[in-house]
């Protein structure tokens, strides 16, 4: 089998981008999380069953991006490195970041918003780092794009639907719903959307590899050799 250096170099070249991403993407959540005025529906759901279950809040992250890696393969979307690496790496890296009490805990609903903001700005730069290296979208990305194949529905009913569904069972799991969770919902797609245009990164035009395709992009021979 025939390894091409040249297109292994330029997968191990993202790969400080994706790693710098996913930790921006943990610290965002931490941020939004201390600001302790509500949270993003994901987020909820993850707080609720931390609140249940013996396990830290990183590994219910990883499990639930696990479960959700492994629907959205079900429905047509198969997973890339990147996809798991963001299961992975945020869920761990939430946990260091709790660990080590990186984020303070203000007081007062000022500096409480201000924080929240904040997280919301830092998610928004981190999904630039970690989605313009095309390895592969978030797991959560991969199940919306796999029910919209499914159900034939709009991108935008069946975000809203999941983001719906998720956020109702973290609220009946105890998770923090306030108004922290109205305000990410309105901020993180400008957010996200204006780190894109800073970026200089077209997510439309994005064309993300799965596995079978990096295999590929990886063991396959150059152009010129092709032709010998």
């Amino acid at each position: 089998m025939y390894l091409n250096t040249r297109s292994m170099a330029e997968v191990l070249g993202k790969i400080p981008s994706l790693l710098f991403g996913l930790l921006l993407f943990a610290l965002g959540v931490v941020m939004t999380i201390n600001a302790g005025i509500g949270v993003s529906p994901w987020t909820v759901l993850s707080v609720g069953l931390a609140e249940r279950l013996p396990l830290t809040l990183g590994q219910i992250n990883q499990v639930i991006g696990l479960n959700v890696i492994i629907i959205g393969w079900i429905l047509g979307f198969p997973p890339g490195l990147a996809t798991v690496f963001n299961m992975y790496f945020i869920g761990y890296f939430i946990d260091v970041l709790f660990q080590y009490n990186i984020v303070p805990t203000p007081e007062g609903l000022l500096p409480q918003i201000l924080l929240l903001l904040l997280g919301v700005a830092v998610i928004g730069v981190a999904s630039l780092f970690y989605l313009r290296v095309q390895l592969g979208a978030g797991p959560r990305d991969g199940l919306m794009v796999g029910l919209v194949k499914k159900l034939d529905r709009p991108v935008s009913h069946v975000r809203g639907a999941i983001e719906l569904t998720v956020l109702v069972a973290g609220w009946l799991l105890g998770g923090p719903v306030g108004l922290g969770t109205l305000i990410s919902a309105v901020t993180i797609g400008p957010s996200v959307q204006m780190a894109f245009k800073m970026g200089g990164f077209d997510a439309k035009e994005a064309e993300h590899m799965d596995f079978t395709e990096l295999h590929r992009h990886l063991f396959q021979r150059p152009i010129e050799e092709q032709r010998r």
